[in-house]
């Protein structure tokens, strides 16, 4: 029996060692809650593979992750932490609705950075949080490779974007005009359009809900949990 124990030990140590190696992610054990840390970073990757020296996130990792904490009964919370350069729009969007409806209590941590898609991604969660020193970058979608330039391509760019707009106010309390006046400043970026919010100012505008950094958005994580686990007695 004792063999049995060890066996079982030393896998599940193993299983851990590989979710955080291959995709970022971990498992607190021996804590108030049981929380899953998902780390989203570098780019997103989605129908095509990056080159090897980027940084990726690839969505068919996270998709099923999702999937098997949003149905694992022993998981009561998700911790998300975001330090992200952009990516594949349509994949980015993908995983920031999953995570918008799960029922499983939903934190999210800007460290670093939150560029372009990272934005939806952070506002996915129940509750958002911000680092001082972190900053959201907010510009118009772009597209990579050929792009035809005939009145069709203008609509498809128009509704990318209204979707992720749609998305991004209707997750957080920033309002659509002031969403769309920072995505389309021509002042602020160099040979680009858009925004660069630092942490303080990404809460001030609605974008964010908190500024704060790891112990904050823990504590806040473990409320949503209590708060669950009192409607369902």
């Amino acid at each position: 029996m004792e063999t049995d124990n060890n066996d079982t030990v030393i896998e599940e140590k193993t299983d851990e060692a590989k979710l955080v190696k291959e995709n970022g992610q971990s498992v607190s054990q021996n804590s108030k809650h049981l929380i899953h840390c998902l780390t989203v970073i570098g780019q997103i990757e989605g129908h095509y593979v990056l080159a090897e020296q980027n940084k990726t996130t690839k969505y068919e990792h996270i998709i099923p992750a999702l999937v098997a904490i949003e149905q694992d009964r022993s998981v009561e919370g998700l911790l998300i932490i975001l330090n992200t350069v952009g990516g594949d729009v349509e994949a980015g969007l993908a995983i920031a609705e999953l995570i918008a409806g799960m029922k499983t209590p939903t934190v999210s941590l800007v460290v670093g950075g939150g560029h372009s898609i990272g934005v939806p991604l952070a506002v996915s969660a129940k509750h958002s949080f911000i680092v001082p020193s972190a900053s959201m970058t907010i510009h118009p979608v772009r597209m990579n490779g050929t792009v035809l330039g005939v009145p069709q391509t203008l609509s498809y760019f128009d509704k990318m974007q209204d979707r992720i707009i749609n998305f991004v106010t209707g997750n957080s309390r920033i309002s659509e005009d002031d969403f769309r006046r920072l995505m389309l400043n021509t002042q602020e970026l160099v040979l680009d359009v858009g925004s660069v919010l630092e942490g303080g100012k990404a809460v001030e505008i609605g974008l964010i809900d908190e500024l704060g950094g790891l112990s904050d958005a823990l504590e806040c994580l473990y409320k949503l949990i209590e708060e669950s686990e009192k409607r369902y007695i």
